[in-house]
């Protein structure tokens, strides 16, 4: 398979890495410097884009894949409030988009493990429940896309209102922590007066989040529509 890497920071280079050793080719890298269009990413031959940049070039770098009628993996987070917009035109055009806020498999093994406590505990009200989140200190977005779709079943299961970082009875509070070189750390924690459970994820590499990619990659060439990772995954 043919690989177009817009955005080729850590996570492009660890990305590169993956895919080569599954016999995949990069055929186009780009930079935040780089001058490009539809017409760069027709030229290039690509199967399938993988997109990792920031919140501010998402929406440009997903129409441009759309443009050139070249399926794309997102892995970008933040532009979520252009997300329906982005659905339709992928529709209307007939593309095909994988975004995720979290490509790693413990994650979203994670996502189905939260419900499923949160469904259990929502039963006993002396238990609060709130989320922290701590990311390396280039990430733009806070919270974090993992930690708001960890916060969204229980939002719905709780009858809570929002998310918010300043916590108050109506919302579901979320710390959002900054601090060097973190990979990824999510946790839900249900305390009472007299005890506390919590259930956590830790990424120790970006990795994860690399081999994840490329597999969504693999899933969507060929294919037409708008996926997440649980098809990937099958769950």
């Amino acid at each position: 398979m043919k690989i177009a890497l817009i955005g080729y920071g850590k996570m492009g280079k660890i990305i590169e890495e993956i895919a080569i050793q599954r016999n995949h080719q990069i055929v186009l890298k780009l930079t935040s410097k780089d001058k490009w269009d539809s017409t760069t990413l027709t030229n290039s031959k690509a199967d399938v884009a993988i997109e990792f940049t920031n919140p501010e070039s998402a929406y440009q770098n997903i129409l441009k894949c759309f443009e050139a009628n070249l399926p794309v993996v997102v892995g970008t987070t933040g532009w979520y409030d252009k997300l329906d917009e982005i659905i339709n035109i992928c529709k209307q055009k007939n593309q095909t988009i994988l975004y995720a806020s979290n490509f790693s498999i413990g994650v979203n093994l994670f996502f189905k493990i939260n419900e499923f406590v949160a469904n259990l505990i929502r039963k006993y009200p002396e238990y609060n429940v709130s989320l922290i989140e701590a990311h390396h200190t280039q990430k733009k977005d806070a919270p974090s896309g993992t930690a708001i779709s960890i916060a969204k079943p229980i939002l719905k299961i709780y009858q809570k209102e929002k998310w918010s970082l300043h916590p108050d009875d109506k919302t579901l509070h979320i710390s959002a922590r900054r601090c060097g070189d973190e990979k990824g750390y999510h946790a839900v924690h249900y305390l009472s007066d007299i005890d506390e459970i919590s259930i956590s994820h830790h990424a120790y590499s970006r990795k994860g989040f690399a081999i994840g990619s490329v597999l969504a990659a693999e899933f969507i060439k060929d294919k037409k529509g708008i996926f997440q990772m649980k098809d990937v995954l099958n769950l």
